[in-house]
């Protein structure tokens, strides 16, 4: 099986920055597309950032110029640097990614979530 791991949430004061990483692992043969979404208090989960194997970009309207999704493919990670950050960014942040990987009943592709790590925007 594969597993997704978070890391670098954390509390910071409104206009400063942060830097989230998330690494796979497991039997991996590929990962397609990586991102990162978030779950505010009170909404839906919703998109922040996209990024393709070959490096292509996608960001939600309120983050762009603010945050940068970058990725690492020889160690499968993705990381997420946000700056400026605002009291509205708060929330549980979650790494997703397209993967295909061997599983017990053989190759398999899907798309995997990892457990989510807290951003909190507070002075």
């Amino acid at each position: 099986q594969v597993q997704l791991v978070e890391s670098g949430g954390g509390l910071v004061q409104p206009g400063g920055s942060l830097r989230l990483s998330c690494a796979a692992s497991g039997n991996i043969f590929g990962i397609n597309i990586m991102g990162w979404y978030r779950q505010r208090p009170g909404k839906q989960r919703e998109l922040v950032a996209t990024i393709t194997t070959g490096g292509r970009t996608n960001y939600a309207d309120s983050v762009k110029g603010r945050f940068t999704i970058s990725r690492d493919n020889a160690k499968n990670t993705v990381y997420l640097q946000m700056n400026s950050l605002k009291p509205e960014d708060t929330a549980v942040y979650y790494c997703n990614a397209n993967m295909t990987y061997l599983s017990t009943s053989g190759w398999r592709n899907s798309d995997s979530w990892g457990q989510g790590t807290q951003v909190t925007v507070s002075s």
